[in-house]
């Protein structure tokens, strides 16, 4: 009865070491981990480093929330995503105009001025990559799948369906304003 007894426990044992290598295998590769400090704590705010130097994603910047921080190496841009959306905040950077929050399934929808930030955006093709990284979910590799342009009234593209996958679509006006240009973006899994 002893012998029947050891030998469930060490088969339990190595179950759970199996299992711990799998997961630790199967983990996202494009997500980095983080670690959390807890930094003037008193104010409830919990800045989070992220690892490989990328640098620690601002809580403000010129006064507004940052969301997230946004990076397209193509046309080298690198700047910080608002989390509220408004006519003054798009003079600042870029906002978020719609969606779940960064780097979580849906659509992450990014509203910037032509003539600011997303101004070399037309440069962009099918297939390039944009980084975006949050303080919660890290690091996320989006790669470009469609480039296309609408009225102001066709709003499609705000869409939430996304099959389960997180998506991010960049959003900007033509240089005469007359007709925005979306920029669609899936994970890279």
């Amino acid at each position: 009865m002893k012998n029947i007894a050891k030998i469930i426990i060490i088969i339990i044992i190595i179950t759970t070491v199996i299992c711990a290598i799998y997961f630790y295998i199967k983990r996202p590769k494009n997500q980095t981990n983080i670690f959390i400090s807890e930094e003037n704590i008193n104010n409830n705010i919990i800045k989070v480093k992220i690892k490989e130097n990328l640098g620690l994603v601002q809580e403000q910047y010129k006064g507004y929330k940052v969301s997230a921080k946004l990076e397209i190496p193509k046309i080298n841009l690198e700047t910080y995503v608002l989390e509220d959306y408004s006519v003054e905040a798009l003079k600042v950077s870029v906002t978020k105009f719609w969606g779940n929050n960064p780097n979580e399934m849906g659509n992450f929808c990014i509203a910037g001025h032509n003539y600011r930030e997303f101004k070399k955006t037309t440069n962009l093709e099918i297939g390039d990559t944009i980084i975006l990284t949050d303080n919660y979910n890290g690091v996320v590799e989006y790669e470009i799948y469609d480039i296309f342009k609408v009225l102001p009234s066709q709003t499609e593209c705000l869409s939430q369906y996304t099959n389960g996958k997180k998506e991010v679509t960049l959003i900007t006006c033509t240089k005469n304003s007359q007709k925005r240009i979306i920029i669609k973006a899936k994970e890279i899994v």
